[in-house]
């Protein structure tokens, strides 16, 4: 009887072992999948570039938007070597595909103090226009605007007064 207690006992240590391995394992798949989805939206896109003179504190994984739909994430921001200017990745739903090459690209804030994103103005569209295609880089940029900057220039400014 206790030799078939003992094995009773150990089928449910075998069952609970499996079962945390198989929860662990999913735990990890989940979340492998989950931060790939989280950037790209589980759809395709199309990665533009875009060079601002000072970025403020804009993040990866930051929204693009237009007019306030969130379009696409920011992939990557580097520092080019040659000109020591950021360089911003942006990765836009292929959906759309639509963007004319003479669109904007603004680093703005969500608030007065929220968080930064990259705001697209949409160009204007001519026959000869065209539209931003995969590799392509948005020329007109307006930088961040830096809070400290700013209350540092209207402190200079009221004690020139």
């Amino acid at each position: 009887m206790d030799r078939k207690k003992q094995l009773q006992q150990r089928r449910v240590e075998i069952a609970v072992g499996l079962f945390v391995v198989m929860a662990i394992a999913s735990i990890a798949i989940l979340s492998v999948k989950v931060a790939t989805w989280g950037l790209t939206g589980g759809q395709s896109t199309y990665t533009v570039y875009a060079r601002f003179d000072n970025i403020g504190g804009l993040k990866e994984r930051a929204p693009i938007k237009i007019g306030g739909v969130v379009i696409g994430r920011v992939a990557s921001i580097t520092l080019e070597s040659q000109y020591y200017t950021p360089v911003v990745e942006l990765r836009i739903n292929s959906m759309y595909d639509e963007i004319a090459e003479t669109s904007s690209a603004s680093i703005l804030t969500s608030g007065l103090l929220g968080e930064q994103y990259v705001g697209i103005t949409p160009g204007f569209v001519i026959d000869d226009i065209a539209m931003l295609k995969d590799g392509d880089y948005i020329n007109d940029t307006k930088p961040a605007l830096v809070l400290e900057d700013m209350i540092g220039q209207f402190l200079y400014n009221q004690s020139d007064d």
